[in-house]
């Protein structure tokens, strides 16, 4: 890095401080940094020492309502399945004598689950990453998040106005989204943004231009993540090819050195190797069904959580399904089973007799329609970190585990 990158860095990251409540700064240095950082010791030394399994994340999807009728989306359209909450509340508690404080919190959509703030205010030592479509982020809804100090939202963008329509079903989605996000500028929150990447907005969002909109909105980090086409009706032919992935690996790692926000992502580790955070164990997913899933876009599992929620740690440290797969994940690629070998993975979940999860209980159908497609792994092509910060990050907290031997 030269120095003048060195400068970009840290001015990117410094707009946090500058920007946020002090108190929200506090909360995400504690919760967030330094437990995190704790935590990811805590699950290394287990990994290392052949413990008892516990992932160093849980996501957790608290229910299949959404607003939205986002095309190729995995959760099931009008599906009523949601945790309660005293399971959410329960899985929480148990993960926390794991030594885990930190938590995604996805949909459907999660602010239409009725009480979460009300949860997720039992846990003022966590951290929550509040996984959103951003149209219901109102100037309320942003100032209790506010008071609660330990939430960042990550605001999904799948476009600019016409392609948001498009992917997400209904209209002026873009400009809602936006409202969302202003709205948490003015609570002064730190403030995230995703993109699904595929064909069809891969020249409006890869773009330094796109970054530079989003950075002057008040976005603090921004997640890129290819487009995965599962659910009841996948666009296969969104997906990204092998050469347009590459393209976007090199964007990231280039952009790291002089956007004006933090580009993150959980799919290569420092030296660009793809790799599979369910693989490495370093999170896995709870279902609105109660169900212990892979990853959320692997709808098939073994085990379920029991009505109080108390049982996470004894299932993630007996789930022979997950644990199966995890092996087979990474010893067959290093980059996403459900893309480059959805057979196997479907052929595996059927010797151990794992059951749909869904509302719409057909994803064993929809796994067999589905066609190999490039994944993350560049084998021979890879693009190493740049940023010598995230490089370290990656590299010491992250993925630095060995689980692909």
């Amino acid at each position: 890095m030269t120095v003048k990158q060195y400068i970009n860095v840290l001015q990117a990251v410094g707009r946090i401080p500058r920007e946020c409540s002090p108190r929200i700064v506090w909360k995400f240095v504690r919760n967030f940094g330094l437990r995190n950082m704790t935590n990811i010791r805590r699950f290394e030394k287990r990994q290392k020492e052949g413990k008892p399994f516990f992932p160093a994340f849980v996501m957790i999807s608290v229910t299949e309502s959404c607003n939205l009728v986002c095309s190729g989306c995995w959760v099931s359209y009008g599906g009523k399945q949601k945790l309660s909450f005293k399971q959410l509340d329960g899985i929480i508690t148990s993960c926390k004598k794991k030594g885990s404080y930190f938590f995604g919190i996805l949909g459907g959509e999660p602010l239409m689950y009725p009480g979460l703030l009300d949860v997720l205010a039992r846990h003022p030592d966590c951290y929550f990453q509040l996984f959103t479509n951003g149209t219901l982020l109102t100037e309320t809804i942003a100032m209790q998040l506010k008071k609660l100090g330990n939430i960042t939202p990550m605001i999904s963008i799948e476009g600019m106005e016409e392609e948001s329509d498009v992917r997400r079903g209904k209209e002026d989605v873009f400009r809602r989204t936006l409202e969302g996000i202003r709205a948490c500028r003015k609570a002064r929150l730190i403030i995230g943004a995703a993109a699904s990447i595929g064909k069809s907005n891969f020249k409006e969002l890869v773009n330094r231009e796109y970054l530079d909109l989003l950075a002057k909105e008040g976005v603090h980090y921004l997640w890129y993540y290819i487009y995965r086409p599962v659910g009841a009706e996948p666009k296969t032919a969104n997906a990204l090819d092998k050469d347009q992935i590459r393209q976007l690996r090199k964007f990231i790692v280039e952009q790291r050195t002089s956007a004006p926000l933090q580009l993150v992502d959980a799919y290569w580790d420092d030296k660009g190797s793809a790799l599979c955070p369910g693989a490495v164990g370093l999170s896995h997913h709870i279902s609105p069904s109660g169900a212990l899933e892979f990853c959320p876009p692997l709808q098939l599992a073994k085990d379920f959580i029991n009505e109080e929620g108390s049982n996470v740690v004894e299932l993630f440290e007996n789930s022979t399904f997950l644990a199966g797969l995890r092996k087979l994940t990474s010893q067959t690629s290093r980059g996403c089973i459900l893309l480059e070998n959805p057979a196997l993975a479907l052929q595996f979940a059927r010797q151990q007799q794992a059951v749909d999860t869904t509302s719409r209980g057909t994803v064993e159908e929809e796994m067999k329609k589905m066609p190999v497609l490039a994944g993350h792994d560049m084998k021979g092509e890879e693009v190493a970190e740049q940023n010598v910060f995230y490089r370290f990050m990656k590299k010491n907290y992250f993925f630095g585990f060995g689980a692909y031997g």
